[in-house]
Parts: structure tokens; C-alpha cells; sequence
């Protein structure tokens, strides 16, 4: 396994990270099995991946009870990562919620599902335009204080917001959408991005060494060699759709003509060679899905290949 450092953080953490929306029981792309789930956590652990990466929204607080259970005896061999910011209600209604108080109630009840006295990094899911973004930072230091979190993170947030946050207290990474055909998204689940990772984040992201964690690495499915989707996704995914898909798909076939390798492990081994990419949040609801992730470790992408695909995506 390859291991990264940023100087935020005193930890190496493995490329490869192990993202668990999977877990969360009630998708509409995987049949979940809560003793699978648990042998993939393990078999990530033994694999070298040392980055878990849940959510309390992911089957509100299912994903994070599977993943506590899975890390009992194992939680000081991993780096785990949660969110907040969109608790429920008595009715199951998911909201944006990023006022202190919420924040100090969404903590607790992550250590609990967690089995945990502490998070390694606490990450802002989405930002709230309705709160001051000083009164959420600001919570989320005394977070770290308390000693529940020991690094601040966020997710989906815009290069102003970033800088706003960083005012308060010290950020270590940002979570968003990003992936080979993808590097500069604006759409996620029909939610207009306030971001481009590769013109704008990236770059920034470097600078401050602060890490990047792309989520949907494989593009829900179609790079992994999947070509037809449940409607559900392809309704919330414009690239998955029509002329865009087609497009896509002609780009995939010119990347493994260029490769001769899978294009999962392309897709993968392409957010590997960026510098200020931290760990890939890639999902298994499978071992065998796990199994073929890793793979893409067995070598490695050049500054030569990577210019080819980037041409191939850039058209």
C-alpha cells in the first residue's frame, strides 16, 4: 500500500481509502449484507487501507453503526472520518443544519453509532446557506477542543467559503466530486456545485497542504465498466445520460486503447498521481469490489500517460 502525508495532519494515510455510503442498508444499486460489510471493513484493514470514510446521513446513522461494530479491536489501526450537518427529524425529513447547537447533539450521537470516543477528521457534508459560517466554524472548534475530532474537514464547498472557514479555525481537507471524466463537475444529484476541483481547488488545496478527498472516483459505476444504471441514478446524473453518456463512453474506449488496461484502475491510479489528493473515498458493497480497487495498485500512472488521458477527456 501507498501511504501520503500532508503537513496538517501527522498521519500517513493509504491512498486508497474506503468510502461506506454502501452501508447505509437502503440503496437502490446493492443488495446490503451486514456480515459482508463487516468483512470488507476488515479485509480493507488487512489490505493496508487505513482511511474510513462514513456519514450519519448514509441510512440515517445505519452506515455509521455498521462501521462501528466492523472496527471493534480495529479502531486504532484506522483514520475515520465522518460528516455533519444534515440531521433528521422525528419523520425520518433530512435537513441542513449547521447551527452550534446541532453541531454539539450531531457529535455525541456519531460517537455513539461509532462506538468511538473520537473522530479523526470531522467534515461540514454540505454548507448551510442559512448559517453563519463563523457560528459553524466555531462550534466545530470547540469540537476539537473537547477532543472528539481531532481535525476539521469539509465537503462540496465553494474556494470563498473554504478561505471564510479557514478565518476561524484550521481546515485539513476537502471532500467533493471529482473523478477522470469529471475533473472540473458542476452538477452533483442535480445540486449545482459551487466548485471546480481541477481550475480552482486543487491548486489552492496544494498550496495550504491541505489534502483532497474525491468522492464518486469511478462515477457510479460507468468506470468501473458498467454501462447501463438503474434509473434512479441516471435521473440524478447527467453524465449518465443521452448524448453525455455517449461521449463518455467513445472517451473510455480511447483511454483503454491507450492504456490496454481496465479502466477502473486507470480511473483510480489518475487520482493517485496528484499531489494534493489525499485518500480515494471508493465504496464495495462486495469484497470482489474491494479486490478489483486494489488492483489498480499494482502500478503506477506517469506524468506521460496521465497528459495522454487528460488530452483523451479534454477532447
Amino acid at each position: 500500500m501507498e501511504y501520503k502525508q500532508f503537513g496538517k495532519t501527522e498521519d500517513k494515510l493509504s491512498v486508497l481509502g474506503l468510502g461506506t455510503w454502501q452501508f447505509a442498508g437502503q440503496n437502490d444499486w446493492a443488495n446490503f449484507n451486514k456480515e459482508e460489510a463487516i468483512r470488507i471493513v476488515h479485509a480493507a484493514i488487512d489490505s493496508g487501507i487505513n482511511f474510513v470514510d462514513t456519514a450519519p446521513v448514509y441510512g440515517l446513522g445505519h452506515s455509521e453503526e455498521v462501521v462501528g461494530q466492523a472496527l471493534k479491536g480495529k479502531r486504532d489501526q484506522v483514520f475515520l472520518a465522518t460528516k455533519m450537518g444534515l440531521p433528521w427529524d422525528d419523520q425520518k425529513n433530512v435537513v441542513v443544519n449547521l447551527k452550534a447547537d446541532s453541531i454539539i447533539k450531531e457529535i455525541d450521537d456519531t460517537l455513539r453509532r461509532l462506538q468511538t470516543d473520537y473522530v479523526d477528521l470531522y467534515q461540514i457534508h454540505w454548507p448551510d446557506p442559512g448559517t453563519d459560517i463563523r457560528e459553524t466554524m466555531e462550534a466545530l472548534a470547540k469540537v476539537k477542543q473537547s477532543g472528539k475530532a481531532r481535525h476539521i474537514g469539509v465537503c462540496n464547498f465553494s474556494l470563498d467559503l473554504l478561505k471564510q472557514a479557514m478565518e476561524v479555525t484550521e481546515v485539513v481537507s476537502h471532500q467533493g466530486l471529482y473523478n477522470v471524466l469529471e475533473p472540473n463537475a458542476s452538477v452533483y444529484h442535480s445540486i449545482d456545485l459551487g466548485y471546480r476541483v481541477e481550475n480552482t481547488l486543487l491548486p489552492f488545496l496544494e498550496e495550504n497542504d491541505q489534502f483532497f478527498l474525491p468522492y464518486s472516483p469511478l462515477l457510479q459505476g460507468l468506470l468501473a465498466g458498467k454501462t447501463s444504471f438503474d434509473k434512479g441514478v441516471v435521473t440524478n446524473n447527467p453524465s449518465l445520460q443521452g448524448d453525455k453518456l455517449a461521449a463518455n463512453l467513445k472517451k473510455i474506449e480511447a483511454i483503454n486503447s491507450l492504456t490496454g488496461k481496465p479502466i477502473q484502475e486507470v480511473a483510480l491510479n489518475w487520482l493517485i498521481a496528484q499531489k494534493a489528493v489525499g485518500p480515494i473515498i471508493a465504496g464495495a458493497s462486495k469484497l470482489s469490489q474491494l479486490e478489483s480497487n486494489l488492483k489498480a495498485l499494482q502500478w503506477t500512472m506517469d506524468s506521460d500517460l496521465k497528459a495522454k488521458i487528460d488530452a483523451i477527456v479534454r477532447g
